[in-house]
């Protein structure tokens, strides 16, 4: 299932990264500098957006299958000063405030715990780091979408490598002992009605 997922991604969202996703990314890593981890960096999405102030590029993908084509992707762009990881969001292999900035970009859906995720990307951020986030999330309670993201979530789960519709990351990120200092909920255009609800923006290790 996996070697299908990864196989089908970027065909499953190209409608949404040619109306929304990319500009969205854009936008939101021009601020982004220094010494950077990405957490579950896919096939590679966000790799042509990082701004040249990047001193130090991490992308971590632990799947197999992604990441054979991440690394397929970096070595189409000829660049050789890209670190990739196979470590997952809940065990970083990385010493204590390591980074300026941690990017999670469609990844806490799929983590398999999203409050130990949230506290290792704490621990590896130094103190007034930032991380930026763009997650699609839970529909409000009591709407009708919540209620079929929430009938869906176990068959989508299994099917989908373990993609939560109902996950509040919002509040997670909050409970987490981050400080979101920017946010945006917006509906992610062409996607499956079920994935629409977005937030994205950025939250500070205090």
């Amino acid at each position: 299932m996996s070697f299908l997922v990864a196989f089908f991604y970027d065909r499953f969202t190209a409608g949404a990264e040619t109306a929304c996703l990319r500009a969205w990314r854009q936008e939101l890593l021009a601020p982004v500098r220094g010494e950077v981890l990405e957490l579950g960096a896919g096939t590679g999405a966000t790799l042509e957006l990082y701004p040249e102030h990047v001193t130090r590029l991490v992308l971590s993908e632990p799947d197999r299958y992604m990441r054979e084509r991440l690394v397929r992707r970096i070595r189409q762009t000829g660049r050789n000063d890209i670190q990739v990881s196979a470590d997952t969001a809940e065990t970083i292999r990385a010493d204590a405030e390591s980074f300026d900035w941690v990017i999670a970009s469609l990844v806490c859906c799929s983590v398999n715990n999203l409050q130990a995720s949230l506290q290792e990307i704490r621990r590896v951020l130094r103190t007034g780091g930032r991380m930026i986030f763009l997650e699609h999330v839970a529909a409000p309670h009591g709407s009708t979408r919540r209620r079929w993201q929430d009938w869906l979530n176990p068959a989508w789960m299994a099917v989908m490598g373990n993609c939560h519709l109902n996950r509040e990351t919002e509040q997670a990120i909050r409970d987490a002992g981050f400080e979101i200092v920017e946010i945006t909920r917006e509906s992610m255009r062409k996607a499956m009605p079920i994935l629409r609800p977005t937030i994205r923006g950025m939250a500070v290790k205090p």
